[in-house]
């Protein structure tokens, strides 16, 4: 038994309440047979030969692959292999999450309740077209699509969840800084950014500018902060693939697993566990930039509480992320109206669609795959052990009604894991279990249409990247090894690199 199978069976073994973070409660699972785990076992292999693609490479999300598209809309495809009679609803669930909403009280009774405090005023605004957010372009934009998140040290412990590290939000603003209000109220503040650049030089002598940014709370509305208040920025993710990532079985994620660094490879990852909202049980961490969340429909119920202020049946409190502090926040008027939406803003019908079209937002097929360019660019990435964190491939639960995610083989390059990443990343502020200097391995899938996505390239838990190679750039920690590597490549394999992940 390797190492990182004994952790998973170690983990099985333990406290009773351990034990339940490694279920899929969250999916109708049908067991696999020793026949189909054995064939798993061998799709799963990593390659030999570089000199073609593998079989099925083409289709990173399984027969849910989509077509790729040559507009912005390349994320917002359903998911291929989706049964018609169930398309209605991600259509009802498109237009949820492109729903822009509105303070109360309003004669809009369907989509009224925004706020009071808010960051956006749909799904959408910041997850644009199914794509990532960006940071403003200059000092007067909108922050729309980033925020901070707020916390200080301390707070209740959670005894069902080993090396939990407590924290709790900033005592006046809450979880995070919200710089929106509905009339009559005025914002909570606003974000700050200052850069600087730092020019890289690599060794074919290549200089390659990586912009540091600090964040800071300006204009705070209701006093000061907490003076050992903890900020971290969040720019918001791509959407396409979440359903196939949550029909992982969390076994599988948990295989890949090394907290001690039992096999010397300097690669740990460790899984962020953390309590359901839903289930009231601790959880596989799996969205998020550092895995707080353990289901997309507790993400998606998150997002309305934190972003936009809207109650679900998830997040009751119409006020959303407002404090006992503020209380012109608390009693201002709100969307919940006894006997309409169950007397929530938003309804558990509204969250299921929400949940059901993120869960189907389609993986677009490959490109060029089999260009020799890419093809080295591969072999380079397996060499630089990009695959220990970024794992190619998994196979997904088989799962009963739930035909979309059921029993493909997808290549999302993630392995769901935290990894420290090293001084230059850490945003010193833990989630969960993940420590400051920790993150969520990104799914690279699609990385190579976010431009043509989002009108931009921006990559990291803050868009700081500018490109892919000044991503790569920025990595230390557990992979500092890998980083090193990248930077001592010819320029021929650097570029065949940057192409490979291009192709994705």
């Amino acid at each position: 038994m390797t190492y990182r199978l004994a952790f998973t069976a170690a983990l099985l073994l333990a406290a009773p309440a351990m034990a339940q973070t490694l279920d899929d409660r969250h999916l109708p699972v049908l067991p696999r047979t020793k026949a189909e785990t054995a064939r798993i076992a061998r799709v799963l292999a990593p390659p030999t030969d570089f000199s073609a693609p593998e079989k099925f490479e083409a289709k990173p999300g399984g027969a849910a692959t989509t077509r790729a598209i040559a507009t912005a809309d390349a994320f917002s495809q359903s998911s291929e292999n989706m049964p018609f009679a169930r398309e209605m609803d991600f259509k009802l669930g498109n237009g949820l999450f492109r729903k822009t909403w509105v303070a109360a009280p309003s004669s809009t009774k369907a989509s009224d309740g925004l706020g009071p405090f808010y960051n956006a005023r749909a799904c959408q605004d910041c997850h644009i077209k199914d794509g990532r957010g960006h940071t403003p372009e200059g000092a007067d934009e909108p922050r729309v699509s980033i925020f901070l998140r707020l916390s200080v040290p301390g707070g209740n412990p959670v005894p069902e969840i080993a090396d939990y590290i407590a924290t709790s939000p900033e005592p006046t603003y809450g979880g995070q800084l919200q710089d929106f209000a509905a009339p009559g109220l005025t914002p909570e503040g606003r974000m700050g950014i200052d850069w600087r650049e730092e020019p890289v030089t690599l060794a074919d002598g290549t200089v390659v500018s990586l912009r540091h940014p600090t964040y800071r709370f300006e204009a705070p509305a209701n006093g000061p902060l907490a003076p050992d208040i903890q900020l971290s920025p969040r720019v918001a993710p791509q959407m396409i693939g979440l359903g196939l990532l949550e029909a992982i079985p969390a076994a599988d994620i948990l295989a890949h697993a090394d907290p001690e660094d039992a096999d010397g490879d300097g690669i740990s990852g460790r899984p962020n566990i953390v309590m359901s909202a839903e289930y009231g049980a601790p959880m596989l961490g799996r969205f998020g930039h550092k895995a707080g969340a353990p289901t997309i429909k507790e993400q998606s119920a998150g997002a309305f509480a934190g972003d936009m202020g809207l109650s679900t049946p998830l997040h009751p409190d119409p006020w959303g992320d407002c404090t006992a502090a503020q209380t012109a926040c608390r009693t201002a008027p709100h969307g919940q109206e006894p006997d309409i939406r169950d007397g929530l803003e938003v309804d558990a019908q509204s969250l299921d669609l929400v949940t059901f079209y993120s869960r189907n937002l389609a993986v677009p097929e490959r490109r060029g795959l089999d260009d020799p360019q890419v093809l080295r660019g591969k072999e380079i990435f397996y060499q630089a052990q990009c695959a220990a964190c970024h794992v190619p491939k998994f196979v997904t639960n088989r799962l009963k009604d739930q035909p979309e995610q059921s029993f493909q083989l997808i290549w999302p390059f993630t392995d769901l894991l935290l990894h420290d990443m090293g001084e230059g990343l850490a945003d010193n502020r833990p989630e969960g279990r993940a420590t400051g200097r920790e993150w969520r391995t990104a799914p690279l899938w699609g990385i190579g249409l976010t431009e043509q996505v989002s009108g931009h390239s921006q990559f990291l838990h803050d868009g700081r990247a500018r490109t892919i190679l000044e991503a790569i750039l920025w990595h230390g920690g557990e992979a500092e090894a890998a980083r090193d590597m990248v930077v001592n490549l010819p320029t021929g394999d650097r570029e065949a690199l940057i192409a490979y992940l291009e192709s994705l």
